[in-house]
């Protein structure tokens, strides 16, 4: 992970947005995007990183982000990883693959994670509905499905 003021300013911005909610295994939100940024190697794939689920999960806005100082790369990246809700979840694993860059880099990550099944301690049958979802989309992120 790189460590910089900017990146401290998305640790703290992370945390106090997700402070609040945990993960499916009853874990503390912060932990996800942490492990993801922890897998980064420049100052903007860790910043986007450490956002990656602000705006869809968190009153936080992309202006915010912008004022707060973040790069226009920051920004657009996180534009390519938030859902749309009226999107189709495939045509928007579609979308980050054609993108490709730092987008890609962190969805791969953020996936990866999401399907580790022993992050969640009690499953039901959404939860291997969820995970096949993921194994579907993790292929055409790694160019094995279109």
């Amino acid at each position: 992970m790189f460590y910089s003021e900017k990146v401290k300013k998305a640790v703290l911005i992370a945390y106090n947005a997700h402070k609040d909610q945990s993960d499916k295994g009853g874990y503390p939100y912060i932990m996800h995007p942490i492990h993801i940024a922890e897998q980064m190697e420049t100052e903007d794939e860790t910043i986007a990183a450490l956002l990656h689920d602000v705006i869809e999960d968190t009153d936080i806005g992309f202006d915010y982000l912008k004022k707060e100082g973040f790069s226009d790369t920051v920004i657009n990246c996180l534009k390519i990883l938030t859902k749309d809700p009226n999107e189709d979840y495939m045509d928007y694993i579609r979308k980050i693959k054609k993108t490709g860059g730092i987008a890609l880099k962190i969805k791969k990550a953020d996936m990866a994670h999401n399907m580790i099944a022993e992050r969640i301690s009690k499953k039901i049958q959404s939860d291997e509905s969820r995970m096949e979802k993921y194994r579907a989309a993790f292929d055409i992120l790694n160019g094995q499905n279109t």
